[in-house]
């Protein structure tokens, strides 16, 4: 992607609707870019004024004295397209439209966005808007937008698709002393994304996090693409709203049953290397900590606290929140017992009893730290008689100096007394809440992160080569020609043969002896299946008969399936019945595809058989990137796994050949576009090898 260098550090900047008239938005913006302390070039453009706040006002942005690199539009919706022109005819770089009403107001308001766009890419012009708050850079520093006030200097980014949420977040992060050095609202996206945001905070040297609200992905690939490479470099935390199960679409097949469009970005954030907050507290707890503390080496948490209670809710939380309760060395246990009182727990949470003051903290603090168990620790304080807020604060401010490798934090729990304290901490950067709840959510995140930038495993998608994708093309073609959308048994089983994907041996008879021969050809027993793409579940009307080991009871089951089928759907339009080798019974597994509008295919794995939307022991990934790494990731997150390794005595399944597997699925839904849904269901996994069985696909 471009570099959007001189978007945040432009030599110049217009403001076009620039006026004179305090608490108008025109008056805003000029006056927030002259207090942020911007010193470019600044040109207000209004021809009906000669000077604005001590600025020349120029009639047009054709008459600025000198090239400018960002314009800021804030004129009515009907001038803003002559005004992006002008710009253009200007060799303007950049566009900054604070305007309402484009699509956000409907067609009329959509036709208008795209011309806008239009302009904007004729002339080479980068825009953000329309429809936004603008935005804001500490370090250039500039504030292109109509907020009230400019953000603490810090190196946390906040990019917004809610204007609303970046004002109130600006406002409050006042009142915790909380800095930025980047706010960006996202308007309409209909140019610059969040996708071009998260680049260019990824290599931006005044950035340690990247934090993100979102209500959808402007463009799934790219964004995927994006965050894959920037989640290397920085944390990304994104908060998505708009999660409910309700807006997914109804789908016919059972992996379109199960999958939401919340679990297509639950997959696209965990393969980029994403962490997802579940909530705004969650999101700005962790901005805190990956801003002010390192990176956890590992889950290993130690806990220091003056009273049972808190510990033990610590103690629980770390094991929901899958981290690790640090093991003390033997050393550290003896020094420990050597110095606290008799009562005193010297073990893990380490309980320094409510009488402790500052130097019995320091003390216990200095030793867990020193531990090599341990990757971080809490100090948990409850204020109390002989309690020392202040100066415990000043003590881990200390140790956080002498072991700077390791993440401190802290929940001092309290009002009044203990108020000194937490702002002491804060100030040191040592990151300090109410509760233990948010310290320990917190940390659980930043492992999460050391995880994701420590993750071994081939980073590579695995491409075969030994795949038939004519034979596929004629297939589809010729069930277009049909006016089908749904492929015969026979058809879909051809198509994963046709990517090297082991299925059960299917072909379509149309007379009884043709049946028959076919079953002869075959060997025996075999199963006989009603086809018909207006037939879903076909066992349900008598279209399915299983184990049949005869030339004779093949035939006569062929008559019988028709005869059921013209009794009681009599307008049913039927293509024959399909022959198909009975397999041998394995594991059953479900693997599925249902196209993402935003990501494109989203892969669905576990266990399959008649109780898979009941149980629905099921996983995730898109086909996007899918590494075989990510493939055994996503087998293992199932209860199917359990029964593979091997249950009660059972042989293990050929793991090896389910990955095979779905990565050759993966591959083929990737390829094929106009495939919109496909279940194999059953595919049976033996301890050699495995094998598709009931095979639907449906195309656009």
């Amino acid at each position: 992607m471009d570099s959007l260098t001189s978007f945040f550090n432009p030599k110049s900047v217009a403001v076009i609707g620039a006026s004179k008239s305090p608490g108008k938005i025109g008056n805003v913006i000029v006056k927030n870019i002259i207090s942020s302390g911007y010193t470019g070039n600044v040109f207000p453009v209004n021809p009906k004024e000669k000077e604005i706040e001590g600025l020349v006002c120029y009639a047009s942005v054709i008459a600025a004295p000198e090239p400018v690199e960002l314009a800021v539009i804030s004129v009515p919706a009907p001038l803003v397209l002559d005004m992006a022109t002008a710009c253009g005819d200007r060799g303007v770089k950049n566009l900054v439209v604070i305007t309402a009403g484009f699509k956000e107001t409907g067609k009329e308001g959509l036709r208008l966005e795209h011309k806008l766009v239009e302009i904007c890419r004729s002339y080479k012009m980068r825009m953000l808007g329309p429809n936004c708050v603008g935005f804001m850079d500490t370090h250039t520093p500039l504030n292109a937008s109509f907020s009230t006030g400019f953000p603490l200097k810090g190196e946390i980014a906040f990019i917004s698709q809610s204007g609303a949420m970046v004002l109130s977040i600006l406002d409050w992060s006042h009142s915790v002393g909380l800095g930025f050095s980047k706010f960006i609202s996202l308007g309409n996206k209909a140019d610059l994304t969040e996708s071009h945001f998260i680049e260019n905070a990824a290599d931006d040297p005044h950035t340690k996090v990247i934090l993100c609200y979102i209500e959808d992905v402007e463009n799934g690939p790219l964004f995927l693409e994006t965050a894959r490479r920037a989640s290397r470099k920085k944390p990304i935390v994104i908060l998505k709203s708009g999660t409910s199960q309700a807006g997914a679409r109804a789908a016919s097949s059972h992996t379109g049953a199960l999958a939401g469009s919340n679990i297509a970005y639950e997959a696209a954030f965990r393969q980029c290397g994403v962490i997802r907050a579940g909530s705004m507290p969650e999101l700005f707890d962790l901005a805190i900590a990956f801003a002010n503390q390192p990176v956890p080496r590992g889950e290993r948490v130690a806990i220091i606290t003056n009273s049972g209670g808190p510990g033990i809710v610590a103690t629980d939380n770390i094991e929901l929140k899958n981290l690790k309760m640090a093991r003390f060395t033997r050393e550290t246990v003896e020094q420990l017992r050597k110095e606290l009182p008799a009562e005193s727990n010297i073990y893990n949470p380490v309980d320094v009893l409510g009488d402790a003051k500052a130097d019995r903290y320091r003390f216990a603090l200095d030793k867990v730290l020193a531990d090599p168990g341990v990757d971080s620790a809490i100090v948990l304080l409850c204020p109390g008689g002989v309690t020392e807020p202040v100066d415990t604060a000043r003590a881990m401010v200390e140790m956080n100096g002498t072991y700077p490798a390791k993440p401190l934090f802290a929940a001092y729990m309290g009002g009044k007394q203990i108020e000194e304290g937490a702002k002491l901490l804060s100030a040191a950067k040592i990151p300090c809440f109410p509760f233990p709840e948010p310290v320990i959510s917190s940390i659980s995140g930043m492992t999460s992160y050391h995880r994701i930038k420590n993750a071994s495993g081939n980073k590579e998608r695995h491409s075969f080569d030994n795949v038939d994708s004519k034979t596929v093309e004629t297939i589809l073609e010729n069930v277009r020609t049909d006016k089908r959308l749904v492929l015969l048994g026979s058809e879909a089983a051809k198509v994963l043969a046709a990517y090297g994907i082991a299925t059960a041996a299917t072909e379509l008879a149309t007379q009884p002896e043709e049946a028959a021969e076919l079953a002869d050809e075959m060997g025996y027993p075999v199963v006989l299946k009603i086809a018909s793409p207006k037939i879903m579940h076909k066992t349900d009307v008598g279209g399915v008969i299983t184990g049949l080991d005869s030339y004779e009871k093949v035939r006569k089951g062929f008559i019988e399936i028709i005869e059921k089928i013209q009794r009681y759907m009599p307008r049913t339009v039927i293509y024959g019945v399909e022959v198909q080798k009975m397999m041998p019974k394995g594991t059953e597994l479900i693997i599925g595809m249902t196209r993402d509008v935003q990501f494109g295919p989203l892969i669905a794995f576990g266990l399959g058989g008649i109780y898979v939307n009941l149980i629905k022991d099921v996983s995730f990934r898109l086909a996007n990137g899918l590494t075989d790494a990510e493939i055994k990731k996503m087998i293992t997150e199932t209860k199917a796994y359990t029964l593979l390794r091997g249950y009660r005595g059972e042989k293990p399944a050929d793991l090896q050949a389910i990955v095979e597997v779905i990565g050759r699925f993966a591959q083929l839904v990737t390829d094929f576009s106009e495939i919109t849904e496909v279940d194999i269901n059953p595919l049976f996994a033996y301890n050699r090898g495995a094998s598709a069985v009931d095979v639907k696909i449906t195309i656009s």
